[in-house]
């Protein structure tokens, strides 16, 4: 009997493993892979030329850890881990049910793109963690429900689309959020409150929104709501009080009939008003506030002692104009920055030019500060923005130089890309750091006993003409610029040394110089710039350092950059150079002779035999699993 129970058993489990193999067998062959996954979503694509090698007859998209498709970073077990289809001219419907069966997809990122359209439909990628689509033309309302079960997403970047409505209640909780970007789009109605402790990126400027800024985000840069015209309360200013509805019709008409009295005293004095007039002309250049009304007949007739209303030119190779000139071009804010406001003039029958006002430049004499503006204006170097003339007055300085169309690197690195303007490769990235460098070498040759031959050097101040050749401005201030306006808002007063004892030396630059090799190669931006005051929260430097100590990956390297070919020996030896730059120990950081000399040896490809003309490569390729030792990168972050 116990003999038939054991040949029962025996002949159960046969056919349960028989059973369970033709299961197996079928769904294995029946399923789609993951190769032919991905050529169907390239294929729903109305635009795929640059994803060139999905092909699901050639080599598979992963191997182990090793992605050999663009775009794909892969998991040890060969399947799918992010899709990262970023800056490719893709256009089309993002095919969300496709992806779906992709299972162990975490990342999604089609940043910089042409993807128009709703939102996609996410949700149903419910372990997704991080996603990215910022920079397309996506539009709409998005639905309150859009981001329901998706508990695992902590990073989402939503800017510079056209998104419509108030931000999706169900995007609000999700727990584990760590991450948000809605800058530029057209969000409106009121800023929620949001829960998360762990929140450490958020920007909604250039929305709609308007009332309270939650306390949540209260801790938050105020450039994280600027263009919000309704905002109000911490860090903005605070909001104002209501009042009752008798108060508002007294204000009201008080102010229309001073309106209408000042309307009929200026028609009444108008013919007497020239001079006036030309002030207001001026105003409208070059600012609007209560000090300059008070200064204005000095400001607009000329009397300033010797100083009168001509501009001193520094440069003898230029056709000669005066301030009244300048008054009467076209004038075009180009931005308010951290010194003052510029402006873009362009002159009668003249070139453009650009008139930087500066308000905390009494740190010198009037005798000291135009010694310093000639000594400028005897710098010559293709690397470097000359000044071309000044104006001094006691209250403020106004500083010309040649308008450059081309804009700033710190613009085509972080601003949003029109459709066909090209990335910066690497090899337009290696010749700006090194015409980077040349200026700088040249600045400290010139000024041998300043600390800071620059001082304030960042990707902003770095303008590029039309052939990409780096051209410096913003340099040789710090001896008349006041030292607690320095202090405040110059770059070099973020480095370690200044940090900890205000002492900046000549070593201060080059740790400007590090960092802008870093932001070069990365292409993410310092936040902590955009604090005021010294140190600040833990620069690029750091996040680099804390990349390639914990687990070394291609990733640091900006993706733009990524294209090109046989490049990424040159690159390392390039992220090496930078770290060796922002070493926080003064004494191992290096001296910029040693750091220009390294960068002069740099390469456009590791192997310059290579034909380098439309030379490309896939992420695959170029996105290696190199180990970086601790003899190849060694870097203190904390002294």
């Amino acid at each position: 009997m116990a003999h038939k129970v054991a040949c029962w058993h025996l002949m159960m489990l046969l056919f349960y493993f028989l059973v369970t193999a033709s299961q197996f067998f079928v769904t294995s062959h029946g399923a789609s892979t993951d190769a032919e996954i991905l050529v169907n979503f390239k294929n729903s694509l109305s635009t795929n030329s640059l994803l060139y090698d999905w092909n699901a007859s050639g080599i598979p998209p992963c191997t182990g850890g090793t992605d050999n498709w663009v775009g794909l970073r892969c998991n040890n077990d060969s399947t799918i881990d992010k899709l990262l289809l970023e800056n490719m001219g893709l256009k089309g419907t993002i095919d969300i049910d496709i992806l779906m069966q992709l299972p162990t997809l975490r990342t999604l990122s089609f940043m910089n793109n042409s993807f128009e359209g709703p939102m996609p439909e996410v949700k149903k990628l419910s372990s997704l963690r991080n996603l990215y689509l910022s920079n397309n033309n996506f539009s709409g309302k998005i639905d309150k429900d859009a981001f329901d079960g998706m508990s695992s997403l902590k990073e989402v970047y939503l800017a510079h689309n056209e998104f419509t409505g108030e931000i999706p209640r169900s995007l609000v909780l999700v727990q584990k959020l760590t991450k948000l970007s809605l800058e530029g789009n057209q969000f409106d109605g009121n800023l929620p409150d949001f829960p998360q402790e762990n929140l450490t990126v958020f920007n909604a400027a250039g929305n709609n929104f308007k009332g309270q800024i939650p306390t949540s985000l209260a801790d938050f840069s105020p450039s994280s709501f600027a263009g919000n015209q309704g905002l109000c309360g911490k860090p903005l200013p605070a909001c104002k009080s209501s009042r009752k509805k008798t108060v508002v019709i007294i204000v009201v008409v008080v102010v229309s009939v001073v309106a209408l009295s000042a309307i009929v005293v200026f028609a009444c004095i108008r013919s007497r008003q020239n001079k006036t007039l030309k002030f207001k002309d001026t105003k409208k250049k070059f600012g609007d506030d209560k000090k300059e009304a008070q200064s204005s007949d000095q400001f607009g007739d000329g009397k300033m002692g010797d100083s009168g209303q001509n501009l001193h030119f520094v440069r003898y190779d230029r056709n000669r104009f005066d301030l009244q000139d300048l008054l009467r071009a076209s004038a075009e804010v180009l931005g308010s920055g951290t010194f003052g406001s510029s402006y873009k003039a362009v002159l009668l029958d003249g070139p453009a030019m650009v008139v930087k006002r500066f308000r905390h430049m009494s740190n010198v004499g009037k005798e000291g500060f135009h010694e310093h503006m000639r000594k400028l204006g005897t710098l010559s170097h293709p690397n470097l923005l000359p000044l071309v003339a000044y104006y001094y007055r006691k209250e403020e300085k106004l500083l010309v130089s040649d308008f450059v169309g081309n804009g700033s690197l710190a613009s085509h690195l972080h601003g949003k890309r029109s459709p066909g303007k090209p990335w910066i490769d690497w090899p337009t990235r290696l010749r700006i750091i090194k015409g980077v460098a040349k200026g700088l070498a040249y600045l400290y040759k010139e000024f041998p006993t300043l600390a800071l031959p620059h001082g304030h050097l960042k990707s902003s101040n770095v303008l590029l003409d039309d052939t990409f050749e780096p051209l410096l401005t913003d340099y040789a201030l710090v001896p008349v610029v006041n030292k607690d306006h320095s202090q405040q808002v110059m770059v070099a007063y973020k480095s370690p040394e200044c940090s900890q004892s205000d002492r900046p030396n000549r070593k201060t630059d080059v740790w400007s110089l590090g960092i802008l090799i870093l932001e070069i190669l990365t292409g993410k931006f310092p936040e902590n710039y955009l604090t005021q005051g010294k140190g600040g929260d833990a620069d690029l430097a750091t996040w680099v350092n804390s990349v390639v100590r914990e687990e070394w990956t291609g990733e640091v390297f900006d993706m733009d950059m990524m294209r090109t070919k046989n490049c990424e020996g040159e690159m390392l030896k390039l992220l090496k150079i930078g770290m060796c730059c922002c070493e926080w120990n003064l004494e191992r950081r290096w001296d910029l002779k040693v750091a220009v000399a390294k960068i002069e040896e740099l390469k456009e490809r590791d192997n310059d035999n290579d034909d380098f003309s439309n030379s490309y490569a896939s992420e695959g390729e170029v996105y290696s699993s190199r180990a970086v030792t601790d003899d190849d990168f060694s870097f203190s972050v904390n002294g």
